[in-house]
């Protein structure tokens, strides 16, 4: 009989991370530079309780994805841990709601989340790109996929690529694999990166920057945004429309619907209200 996992102590030492809560921001990093920020087996069951922290406690308005040193932000799967109890957890035949859990968007984090790039992202580590919100990287930055390389199939990361690039983009990096590196100017000319910052410095501060002017949103509002665009991926025009208005009609009874005009009206910051099913004196469905 299989036993439930022990659950992750988020405030102690993590395998390969460090998270970081601090004025609304959760900071996640990766911490391997010595192993290019590799992902190891281990660490999946961690990106998932962060995640479902982020998720869940009100107290976090927005995360940061980044990595530790300047060379790697994260090369992927660490092939030298690919043995072993723990990798047989990741690698098993399980749904994939159940067997893959790296992302935000696989945790179904309505949250913004920044993903901050520095060095080379290969692999496993664009799961975080494709699945963030806002993409920033330094000038040096670049992106590869190896799937195929070492005999595995390109397809959840390569998946995103394909909705956050030209197709012919997308498949190039499948395919050629280490041979195609996709450098951060031409991926920010593509779409994939959305602002580029000339060093790691400037990446970092420009990813906090970004996160503190969110801090200022109703992040009922944000998140309920948020849904609706990344709704929008999987559904035609129509529906995609049909479930933005049932979106913007579910947030008429939240407080935040009246604070937002209130404040702007009495020319004083919002006081949002960090209950997300909190109940306020709007009207609609």
């Amino acid at each position: 009989m299989s036993t439930a996992p022990e659950p992750v102590d988020l405030r102690g030492p993590l395998p390969g991370l460090r998270y970081v809560r601090q004025d609304g921001i959760a900071t996640i990093t990766l911490a391997r530079p010595e192993r290019g920020n590799a992902l190891t087996p281990g660490m999946h069951r961690v990106f998932r309780a962060i995640w479902e922290e982020v998720r869940d406690d009100p107290e976090i308005r927005v995360a940061i994805v980044t990595a530790e040193g300047e060379r790697h932000f994260c090369t992927g799967f660490d092939v030298a841990e690919a043995e072993g109890e723990e990798a047989a957890a990741v690698f098993d035949n399980r749904p994939l709601a159940e067997a893959v859990r790296w992302s935000p968007y696989q945790n179904r984090v309505m949250k913004p989340v920044i993903c901050a790039v520095q060095g080379l992202c290969v692999g496993g580590g664009l799961h975080f790109v494709v699945d963030s919100d806002i993409v920033l990287a330094t000038e040096s930055a670049a992106f590869m996929d190896t799937h195929v390389n070492v005999g595995m199939v390109g397809a959840l990361e390569n998946i995103g690529l394909a909705r956050r690039l030209p197709l012919g983009t997308a498949l190039r990096m499948t395919l050629v694999g280490r041979g195609y590196r996709l450098s951060a100017r031409r991926a920010y000319e593509l779409g994939l990166v959305d602002e580029l910052y000339p060093d790691a410095d400037a990446l970092r501060e420009g990813a906090l920057s970004m996160a503190r002017a969110m801090l200022e949103n109703s992040p009922r509002a944000m998140a309920l945004s948020k849904q609706a665009i990344w709704g929008s991926l999987e559904r035609g025009y129509t529906d995609a429309l049909e479930l933005g208005w049932s979106l913007v009609r579910l947030h008429w009874s939240h407080p935040d619907f009246r604070e937002g005009p209130r404040a702007f009206a009495e020319r004083r910051p919002p006081r949002w209200n960090p209950d997300p099913n909190a109940r306020g004196g709007g009207e609609g469905a």
